[in-house]
């Protein structure tokens, strides 16, 4: 069982669907051996990235069970197991981890939000059940909340949380949540765009979104910071700002899953809400790719 978080690149895993709009099952196992052959570090599924607030429990259980199958203990297997409403997160986190899930994700209550009591009692209710480690994810674009600074401080002494995704994009609030960074609490970069500048301020690597296409040259990009070679780290993160930028010139996932799509790798469409990419935006982000030499 995994006790400690990984460092490095663990990329933020979409979920392909097939014509019928049903998950491809043989797609999602091609994938997890696809990034375990090109160096990924880790792999978070049922994230913002996978999809998840359109998927039925029935298929979140089934795609945990596929992937936890595929991955055979050779790959961490993070697991997006939030909810707004805790009970509900405490019996996914519970279940997921049964099911063998080497750690899990949660996101801080959307809609409903809740107070700095309500957010740490809510953390803790799966903190205080489960055997296996956590990481907070703090998004305020998509929740609504900034999960309070000394709210970080506090959950981040209890034994099983031991990270937090900060995608919130602020380098500021990173800083703040910098102070309390150690062996036994990791920060992971959100954003693509700013993996070097978390890393320098001790985040032990990224939850991706370009790793979903360049998994090899992500893993290389925290490796080489990791490893003192800060230059090649930042010039691979320059090499593909570009790209990142274009990653999200609609909401994630809609141009990942077009660029997966456009190097042949067949992972299907989206539910709605989401919908296809507005073609001028399909150019740029295949004109991005193309001087990034995926095309």
């Amino acid at each position: 069982m995994l006790k400690k978080l990984p460092e490095g690149s663990i990329v933020a895993l979409i979920t392909p669907f097939s014509e019928n709009g049903n998950v491809n099952f043989d797609k999602l196992r091609e994938l997890i051996e696809w990034h375990i052959a090109h160096k990924t570090d880790g792999i978070l599924i049922l994230g913002t990235t996978g999809e998840s607030s359109t998927m039925t429990h029935w298929e979140d259980d089934d795609v945990v069970r596929v992937a936890i199958e595929q991955a055979d203990g050779r790959i961490p297997i993070i697991v997006g197991a939030g909810s707004n409403d805790s009970h509900t997160q405490l019996e996914k986190s519970l279940k997921y981890e049964r099911m063998g899930a080497d750690a899990l994700l949660l996101i801080s209550p959307y809609y409903n939000k809740a107070n700095r009591q309500g957010l740490i009692d809510h953390f803790k209710l799966s903190a205080d059940n489960v055997n296996i480690p956590i990481i907070l994810y703090n998004i305020p674009g998509r929740t609504g909340v900034n999960i309070p600074v000394d709210v970080v401080e506090e959950l981040s002494h209890h034994p099983m949380i031991q990270g937090i995704k900060e995608a919130s994009g602020s380098l500021s609030y990173a800083m703040n949540i910098a102070k309390f960074v150690g062996e036994d609490f990791k920060m992971y970069s959100g954003n693509d765009d700013i993996i070097v500048p978390m890393l320098s301020l001790g985040a032990s690597g990224v939850i991706s979104v370009l790793a979903d296409i360049l998994p090899e040259e992500t893993h290389d990009l925290v490796r080489a910071f990791l490893d003192g070679d800060v230059k090649k780290s930042l010039d691979l993160q320059l090499r593909y700002l570009d790209l990142i930028h274009k990653l999200f010139i609609e909401v994630n996932p809609i141009p990942v899953k077009e660029a997966m799509n456009l190097m042949g790798m067949g992972v299907g469409g989206y539910r709605l809400p989401l919908c296809p990419m507005d073609e001028k935006n399909r150019e740029a982000l295949a004109a991005s790719m193309k001087e990034a030499g995926l095309l």
